[in-house]
């Protein structure tokens, strides 16, 4: 993990706006504050170009749908392309809703967003593979999820963040493989939105390099909950999300990089 960008988060606090799924706005607004970025939900395309003009990273969740959302979507990522900004995409669902496939293919013909982070049934459909994918859920399916994420990565043209029991991250031509993790994050709620959120806030403070920002905002988020999970002394989805974030907000790079298990995927293209 590089040893500097959360420190850079929390020394530069970054604002992050955000369209965020309703069911967990609140988790995503914790846990960007809690590592040192500054949220800030919109929900009017009025103010989508001085929402864009203050932030410095924009993310996209599409876990409720409606007609205004929407349309705010569509706003202020036209106006986060239009400003350089850094946009982040969650397409919810995307793998097994047809009319989710028509947003979301309607929102990357915008422009190219720096990470995209989905389960395995999200990202295979934006790679364009077979995969019955199960709602919010991952699905199932028989394809190597490396290529998966590496095929969407070249597809799309951007870095993907695969979440799961081990998450992976590719640009296509680069990948990261990390093992750490807790089950507990599949029975809670919210929790590949808050990594969602994360991602946004590490490349908000690297643009430039959106593959490393997502290698270290998954190692972060993976590391907190492994760690929280091993500390319980029962291991519960109830009291695991409080402590969560109290990890989250105490974590250094230094406990990251110790308890790290990042690996790189030898690529052969």
């Amino acid at each position: 993990m590089s040893k500097t960008l959360l420190d850079q988060i929390k020394q530069a606090n970054p604002i992050i706006t955000n369209v965020a799924n309703s069911v967990t706005v609140d988790q995503v607004a914790n846990v960007q504050n809690i590592i040192g970025a500054s949220p800030i939900m919109s929900s009017d395309p009025e103010e989508a170009p001085e929402m864009v003009a203050i932030a410095q990273a924009l993310s996209i969740n599409i876990g409720t749908l409606s007609a205004e959302p929407i349309h705010q979507m569509k706003t202020l990522m036209a106006e986060a392309y239009r400003q350089a900004k850094p946009v982040v995409i969650d397409p919810v669902a995307v793998g097994s809703i047809h009319y989710r496939q028509k947003i979301i293919d309607e929102l990357l013909a915008l422009g190219t967003p720096k990470i995209i982070r989905g389960n395995a049934g999200e990202i295979a459909y934006l790679a364009g593979l077979d995969w019955q994918a199960n709602g919010i859920d991952a699905g199932s399916g028989e394809i190597d999820l490396v290529k998966v994420a590496q095929t969407a990565a070249k597809k799309q043209q951007t870095t993907i963040l695969l979440s799961g029991p081990t998450d992976i991250i590719t640009d296509g031509h680069h990948t990261t493989k990390v093992a750490n993790g807790t089950p507990l994050f599949q029975v809670h709620v919210g929790s590949g939105d808050m990594l969602t959120g994360l991602c946004a806030a590490f490349v908000a403070v690297s643009p430039d390099n959106p593959y490393q920002a997502a290698i270290d905002a998954a190692t972060t988020f993976a590391v907190a909950g492994q760690l929280v999970a091993e500390a319980m002394p029962t291991p519960l989805p109830g009291s695991f999300y409080p402590q969560l974030l109290d990890c989250l907000f105490n974590i250094t790079a230094a406990d990251v990089q110790t308890h790290a298990q990042v690996t790189e995927v030898l690529t052969h293209e």
